[in-house]
């Protein structure tokens, strides 16, 4: 019997992005048969609504209004110098 199963990894940067894989595995009697990565990044401020579960809770904590706020001017610093 095959069988989809959907994992998620998670590191956290020091300016609040929050990196996500997710592992796609194929199962065939419990043996895996092929596995999947899909990468991506919420980064501080971007909407996380429809992100899984886990990666919810994890920018409800770690996207408080400062570290929003520093990203953001971060990124304002960085079109100014260029």
């Amino acid at each position: 019997m095959l069988k989809k199963e959907i994992t998620y990894d998670h590191s956290i940067t020091e300016s609040g992005h929050i990196q996500v894989r997710r592992i796609i595995r194929i199962l065939e009697d419990g043996v895996e048969i092929g596995k999947q990565y899909h990468r991506h990044v919420v980064s501080p401020g971007d909407d996380y609504v429809n992100e899984d579960e886990r990666t919810k809770k994890i920018a409800g904590v770690i996207h408080t209004a400062k570290v929003i706020k520093d990203y953001k001017d971060k990124i304002k610093e960085k079109m100014e110098e260029e």
